[in-house]
């Protein structure tokens, strides 16, 4: 009965929705500093107008927002001309600004006017480090084949990237590796990288002595700062998209590096830099609440819970189905069966998030922000393995001589299920949910990296800032979670193992 009353309790426990916010604008950014300022300048201006914005902060690559924009996951977000041409219609003939227009109206998108600066890839070393290796230009690097290049993992495989730049000045062979953007900055203040790729409008440039080597063959377009939106939204929230072409020339260079400085250098939250030039450029004044650690910690456990349970608890359901299959098969399918989800937990889980970007999306699920649906389905094929294992190992390894007393009872192939053979695998099936528990709430700080929220938050914007309180702030609730979720579990185990299966050992 108890067995039976779980699983009545539990669907119940994973889809009853926490939170139905509607958004009116949605805005994303994408994974660095800049990207989340003109991200927050876009929700100030829709705060103005008492649009319901919701700003969707660090998702990822350009492929990755472009196609949640196309989707309709969000409505606006920051872009560069440089990258619209390169990457996002990279292959086809989009070279100039009407061209760009052309293609993205074809996929009903709009561009805004350049907002007044450009920030363009450029390829920085120490500046002693360069003054002793006589660098530059970037046909300079020629001249040292043993240079540690240490490039953003983006750069790396990019059109306008490591590729297209190494056949242009056609460089030699090097030492080149991907690393985070923020990370490559300390490997190159700590003399573990000799170069790295910088956007040009990085406070850091300046902050570690940086030396941008000359674009002497000319090889990287122009890259103008420019928002994407979709093209419903100036008939759904016109007055937020008049103001967003407000800003169409009135962003310097001079004062988006200062921004960016504020945040980055003077640990200045982004949406009180964003409103502060708000209000300083167009007087237009928007209430920015002050965060506290404790507030911030409490919103990153709702949305990590919010993330665990979704995909927990239907694992858990699916998992000891998959197990009692798996055991009462023929031995042959039954291996292939666990065969089969153990190759899914061989698979890298930062690689499982972006494979099942795809199919998601074709389902028309949601692939970004709270609640998306890759970080739950991602999540929920991890948990399986050590469940379906300890269903199937619990139910074989119990005694034949129990089975066949129980089938000379007359007791039907179910009432045996429910009655005998689960209560009696119930240690080994528990201890298999409390494996996956703690491995289900490390893995969903990756759903950050899609906007999911939850601690991997935090952690990933203390990597962007070299800010170890913030990844603490994550890693370790993140870490508490596991414990407490594992503790809950050794209270149900009280609960549904049978007295005799928990006896201790004696000795």
């Amino acid at each position: 009965m108890r067995w039976l009353v779980l699983a009545a309790i539990l669907p119940l426990l994973a889809f009853t929705p926490i939170s139905c916010q509607q958004y009116s604008v949605r805005i994303g950014s994408k994974a660095f500093t800049e990207s989340i300022i003109l991200g927050e300048l876009a929700r100030h201006l829709g705060q103005s107008v008492r649009a319901n914005s919701f700003h969707y902060q660090q998702i990822g690559g350009t492929q990755l927002v472009f196609r949640a924009l196309q989707e309709g996951e969000i409505d606006v977000y920051p872009e560069y001309t440089g990258t619209i041409r390169e990457e996002i219609f990279s292959g086809k003939v989009v070279h100039s600004e009407q061209a760009i227009r052309q293609a993205l109206r074809e996929r009903g998108i709009l561009m805004t006017q350049p907002l007044g600066f450009e920030n363009s890839y450029a390829i920085g070393m120490k500046e002693q480090v360069a003054e002793k290796k006589g660098m530059t230009n970037i046909s300079d690097l020629a001249k040292d084949p043993k240079l540690r290049l240490r490039f953003s993992s983006e750069f790396v495989h990019r059109g306008d990237g490591w590729p297209g730049l190494r056949k242009h000045y056609q460089l030699p062979s090097l030492d080149v590796k991907g690393v985070d953007h923020d990370v490559a900055y300390r490997l190159l203040d700590e003399s573990s990288a000799d170069a790295i790729d910088v956007y040009t409008t990085d406070a850091k440039i300046r902050y570690y002595g940086i030396r941008q080597l000359k674009d002497d063959r000319y090889f990287f377009p122009k890259y103008d700062a420019v928002f994407l939106y979709r093209a419903d939204l100036e008939q759904r929230a016109p007055e937020f998209v008049n103001l967003l072409k407000q800003l169409e020339g009135n962003v310097s260079e001079t004062e988006i590096m200062t921004m960016n400085g504020y945040a980055e250098l003077h640990r200045i939250p982004e949406s009180h830099v964003a409103a502060e030039f708000l209000n300083k450029k167009f007087g237009i004044r928007v209430a920015v609440q002050k965060e506290t650690v404790a507030n911030r910690i409490w919103k990153h456990t709702k949305e990590h819970l919010d993330l665990v349970r979704k995909s927990l608890i239907p694992a858990i359901l699916a998992a000891i189905s998959l197990g009692i299959v798996a055991t009462k098969l023929p031995a042959i399918v039954g291996q292939s069966l666990l065969g089969a989800v153990g190759i899914i937990q061989t698979i890298p889980a930062l690689a499982l998030l972006v494979i099942l970007i795809v199919p998601v999306s074709k389902l028309g699920l949601s692939t970004i922000g709270s609640g998306s649906a890759t970080a739950i389905i991602a999540l929920f094929l991890y948990s399986l393995l050590p469940i379906v294992r300890n269903t199937f190992t619990g139910l074989h390894d119990i005694p034949i001589q129990l089975r066949e007393s129980a089938a000379a009872l007359g007791l039907p192939t179910v009432a045996r299920l429910w009655l005998i053979e689960l209560p009696m695998a119930s240690q080994t099936i528990l201890a298999g949910i409390k494996t996956a528990a703690v491995i289900n709430v490390g893995f969903a700080t990756l759903g950050a990296l899609i906007g999911a929220g939850g601690y991997g938050q935090p952690i990933l914007t203390g990597i962007r800032l070299n800010d170890n309180s913030l990844i603490l702030q994550g890693a370790i609730p993140a870490a508490l979670m596991a414990l407490i979720v594992q503790g809950l579990f050794e209270l149900v185990e009280r609960q549904l193992v049978p007295k005799g299966l928990r006896l201790k050992s004696i000795g």
